[in-house]
C-alpha cells in the first residue's frame, strides 16, 4: 500500500491482485483519503483496502452457481456499499430519494453499469430456494452453538427430534421449498398427529414436541439467513391432558423390594450400581453412568461424587454440584471406582435396561414407575427429613427460586444430613 499526493489530497494507491481481475477492470486502485496528513491517510488507507477486498471477494462468490451463496454475496456486496439489502419488489417502493442513493452507488465505467452492484443495491438477486430437508441441512450449522460441550450420547439426543420431525412433515406434505409452506399444510400436518394420537394411543406431549423441533429448524434458518418470511407456525399446538406426575419408589419398597437380598443379581454389574448410586444422590441416570474416575472421589473425608461438564455438557448451570455417598450408593461406587465404561459414551440403553428388569421381576411398585422415580424417591425422603429447600436444589441441580447467597451447606454438613436418611 503507498499514499501518494495528488495536489495538497493524499490518495491510497495500490495494484489490483490477480484474484480479482475477473471482478474488477482496473489495475490499480486510487482512492482519495480527503486529508493531507501521512499518519491520517495511512491508518484510513489499511480500512479501504479491507472494505474494497470484501466487495471483490463478494463480487467472486456471485458467480457461483449455488442460490444460497449467491445471495448472500448480493447482501454483502450491499453492506459493503451502505446499504441494506432489499428484494426488487421493496425497493420499487422506497421513497424516491433513497431508490437515487441506490442508483447513485452503482459504478458505471465506459458507460457500462456493475451488474453484480446493481443486482446487489436494486433486489435483483432474487431470494434462494430453500426446501425443508435443506433447511434442516442448514440448521446444523446456524444452531451450532447449542451444540457446544455436547457428548456424542448427548448429541445424538438432541439431532434426533430435529431429524423425526422433519422427516415426518416431508412424509406428509412433501420436501416443499420454506417460503411455499402454507397455513393449510401445518393444519394438514397437525391433523395427522391428531390421527396417530388417536390410533396409537400417544399423548398430546408427542405431537408438539414434533411441532416445536420442525418450527425451530424453520425459524433459525428464516432468522439468521434472514429470509424475512412469514411462517404460518402459530395456534398448533395440540391441548394437553393434565400433566402426569411420576410417581416416587417408597422407601419400603426400595428397602423391601429393590434392596431385598440378590433381588437385582440378574441385571448387569454396571446399570446395577448406576441405580444403587441413585438411591442416596438423587443424581439423572445420565450423570451417574457419565462419572469418569476423577469424579468418584472415595479417598477422602466425605466420600463424594462431582458432577462436572467433563466430555459432556451440563443440563444446565445449576447441574454442577458435588454429593456426598452413603449406604447402598457409598458401596456401588467403591465396587466401581473408575466409572461405567459399558454407559459413559452412550447411555441410551441404561433406562430401557433397567426399566426392562425391573418390570420382568416384578420389581416395579406400579406400571408408571420408571428407573427415574428414584430420583423422586429421593426428594420425598429429603423432604420428610425436613431438609433446606436451598440444600435439596443444590443437590439436585435446580435452579432456587430466589437468589442464591454465600456457597451453600459444606459437604461435611451435606454428608451428616445424608447419612440420617440413608438406605
Amino acid at each position: 500500500m503507498m499514499i501518494k499526493p495528488r495536489g495538497k489530497i493524499l490518495y491510497f494507491y495500490k495494484r489490483v491482485p490477480k484474484r480479482y481481475e475477473a471482478v474488477e477492470d482496473r489495475k490499480f486502485v486510487w482512492v482519495s483519503m480527503k486529508t493531507d496528513s501521512p499518519a491520517l491517510a495511512k491508518s484510513k488507507g489499511h480500512a479501504v483496502w479491507e472494505q474494497m477486498i470484501e466487495g471483490w471477494e463478494a463480487k467472486l462468490a456471485g458467480d457461483t452457481s449455488d442460490a444460497e451463496t449467491r445471495f448472500e454475496a448480493a447482501r454483502n456486496l450491499a453492506k459493503i456499499r451502505g446499504f441494506r439489502y432489499l428484494d426488487a419488489a421493496a425497493v420499487a417502493k422506497l421513497p424516491l430519494e433513497q431508490l437515487l442513493q441506490r442508483t447513485d452507488a452503482i459504478p458505471v465505467k465506459n458507460g457500462r453499469i456493475d451488474l453484480k452492484v446493481a443486482k446487489a443495491l436494486l433486489g435483483g438477486a432474487g431470494q434462494p430456494v430453500i426446501t425443508v430437508s435443506r433447511a434442516l441441512d442448514l440448521f446444523w450449522t446456524l444452531a451450532s452453538d447449542k451444540t457446544l460441550g455436547k457428548s456424542p450420547d448427548q448429541l445424538r439426543r438432541w439431532t434426533n427430534p430435529f431429524v423425526k420431525a422433519v422427516n415426518n412433515f416431508v412424509n406428509v406434505i412433501g420436501d416443499k421449498p420454506i417460503g411455499e409452506i402454507s397455513g393449510d399444510d401445518m393444519l394438514d400436518f397437525r391433523q395427522w398427529w391428531l390421527e396417530r394420537l388417536e390410533v396409537e394411543g400417544l399423548t398430546p406431549n408427542s405431537a408438539n414436541k414434533d411441532l416445536v423441533h420442525f418450527g425451530t429448524v424453520l425459524k433459525t434458518v428464516n432468522n439468521l439467513k434472514r429470509l424475512g418470511l412469514m411462517l404460518p407456525l402459530s395456534g398448533l399446538s395440540v391441548k394437553e391432558a393434565e400433566a402426569k406426575q411420576r410417581p416416587p419408589f417408597s422407601t419400603n419398597w426400595i428397602r423391601d423390594k429393590l434392596l431385598a437380598p440378590r433381588a437385582l443379581d440378574g441385571l448387569n454389574s454396571e446399570a446395577r450400581c448406576i441405580l444403587l448410586g441413585m438411591i442416596n444422590t438423587g443424581y439423572r441416570p445420565s450423570e451417574g453412568a457419565a462419572l469418569r474416575a476423577a469424579q468418584i472421589r472415595l479417598d477422602t473425608n466425605v466420600p463424594h461424587i462431582s458432577i462436572e461438564p467433563i466430555g459432556r455438557q451440563l443440563k444446565s448451570a445449576n447441574a454442577r454440584r458435588v454429593i456426598p455417598l452413603v449406604g447402598v450408593s457409598l458401596e456401588a461406587f467403591v465396587a466401581f471406582p473408575d466409572g461405567f465404561p459399558r454407559y459413559a459414551v452412550n447411555s441410551a440403553g441404561l433406562s430401557a435396561t433397567v426399566n426392562k428388569f425391573l418390570r420382568e421381576n416384578g420389581l416395579m411398585e406400579t406400571p408408571a414407575h420408571t428407573l427415574y422415580s428414584l430420583r423422586h424417591s429421593f426428594e420425598d425422603r429429603m423432604l420428610e427429613a425436613k431438609i433446606d429447600e436451598r440444600i435439596r436444589c443444590d443437590v439436585f441441580g435446580h435452579s432456587l427460586q430466589r437468589e442464591r447467597y454465600g456457597k451453600g451447606a459444606s459437604l461435611q454438613h451435606l454428608h451428616e444430613v445424608f447419612q440420617a436418611l440413608a438406605l
